[in-house]
């Protein structure tokens, strides 16, 4: 597979951008044979394309029910192909080349490093290793856990198949669920007072959003936080805030008429969820704009670098609050726990941030047009795709093929990632070290 990457391409960003397309279309063609569908029927190009789309980009977007629609067969494509994209294309990849006793040259161990956001090279082999080892013990543990809840209700054999979808799809944000069989699309409300699967799911996602590297700090230097690297730090940080204060939201406002056990359940997976991991225990037409506009920017915000998850990132959010706060005091450069970050960094936030909401915007406004939909319905699907969320108001399977395929170009810009896109185009452009005459313009 090294090879079939590597040929023709001799940038970083061009073999993770190949090697996900590559993957896509595989699972197109899988999931369009008739031994994929319970009806032993061709699925159509698009409707297979959209699905392993949301699968390899961790997304859980679905024109069809994963329960009631797919086959075994199908539903193992489907869980393959979120394995793959949660862990990486190029992960993937490399640890089959380990594996199997491969060399792993310099550009191949670049491109391992760039897929993982990596500080550098060295030791990527072994750190390659180490996510894969923790990846797949975290999520047999997590699916040991399930497995109580799910023998109860489906028996051996069918519990223990539930238990492991499930794991591998909060683990990698994927967001897919088997509970169609309940009710199409329901995902997981019939357990809204389940404490095992709320807290379970919810502490999977969590762990796969904070990060490969962040898992390394945690198990080289256990509790002792103040031995963690910045990013570590500021990930760990950012992610607490971001599920504390959503649950406080949710439960003040939104849950109210809820029984207090279940409140509290349903408060802190809907804070967990979006970011970015597209299941619910509750049914989201029925919160308020605000809860809805709520999950918004969470899905937009997203996980963090480097993990399962999709989004802008906790990383771009932190800088560009500090970089305003760092404006505020009048001070040159932002920073967190007593460490400078570069005005490159900054840069790259503002970029990244600008480009989510140019592209959330536009694609929101533009399904709201051709579908003749409300505008947040619309907007919050396309965050929900660019987000790799899955999250749904229900409107995906009712929108047509334009919107559909917008909705795809959104999920994989997503998964790969914008500066990713951009580097990958502009690969051949020489930097210039000239600088143009300064001259002041005001802002704000």
């Amino acid at each position: 597979m090294w090879q079939l990457l590597h040929k023709n391409n001799k940038s970083p960003f061009r073999i993770i951008i190949f090697g996900f397309l590559l993957v896509i279309l595989m699972g197109s063609f899988l999931l369009m044979l008739p031994v994929s569908t319970k009806a032993g029927e061709c699925t159509s190009f698009l409707d297979a394309l959209f699905t392993a789309t949301s699968a390899v980009c961790v997304t859980g977007l679905v024109i069809h029910d994963t329960a009631t629609y797919w086959s075994n067969f199908g539903q193992s494509v489907i869980i393959l192909l979120i394995q793959i994209g949660g862990l990486g294309v190029i992960t993937v990849a490399g640890a089959f080349s380990i594996l199997s006793g491969r060399k792993i040259g310099l550009m191949q161990r670049s491109t391992m490093q760039e897929a993982i956001a990596a500080p550098n090279v060295g030791g990527i082999v072994r750190r390659t290793g180490f996510i894969l080892k923790t990846a797949l013990a975290v999520e047999l543990f997590g699916a040991v856990l399930l497995f109580p809840v799910f023998f109860r209700e489906f028996g051996l054999l069918k519990g223990a198949w539930y238990s492991l979808f499930h794991s591998i799809s909060a683990f990698c944000n994927a967001g897919f669920d088997l509970m169609g069989i309940k009710a199409p699309f329901s995902s997981l409300t019939d357990y809204a007072d389940n404490p095992v699967i709320s807290i379970v799911i919810a502490l999977l996602i969590a762990i796969g959003g904070i990060g490969f590297l962040t898992w390394e700090d945690i198990r080289t230097n256990g509790l002792h936080f103040h031995k963690y690297r910045m990013q570590s730090k500021v990930i760990l940080t950012v992610t607490g805030a971001l599920i504390l204060i959503p649950t406080i939201y949710f439960f003040l406002f939104e849950f109210n008429q809820a029984p207090m056990g279940e409140r509290v359940l349903l408060s802190f997976f809907q804070a967990v969820t979006p970011r970015t991991a597209g299941f619910n225990t509750a049914d989201l037409t029925l919160l308020s704009e605000t809860g809805q506009f709520v999950i918004i920017i969470l899905m937009l915000i997203g996980g963090s670098p480097g993990s399962t998850a999709g989004g802008m990132k906790t990383t771009t959010l932190a800088v560009l609050l500090a970089n305003t706060l760092a404006v505020f005091r009048r001070r040159e450069h932002p920073g967190f726990f007593n460490r400078r970050v570069s005005s490159e960094v900054v840069s790259q936030a503002s970029t990244i941030l600008i480009m989510y909401l140019v592209l959330f915007l536009t694609a929101g406004l533009v399904i709201s047009r051709v579908e003749d939909l409300p505008v947040l319905a619309c907007l919050f699907e396309t965050a929900s795709a660019i987000g790799t969320v899955g999250l749904s108001l229900g409107i995906t399977p009712q929108l047509s093929c334009i919107s559909h395929l917008l909705l795809i170009t959104l999920m994989f810009f997503g998964r790969v990632g914008g500066l990713t896109l951009i580097f990958a185009a502009l690969s051949h452009v020489q930097g210039n070290s000239a600088r143009l005459p300064q001259e002041r313009i005001t802002v704000g």
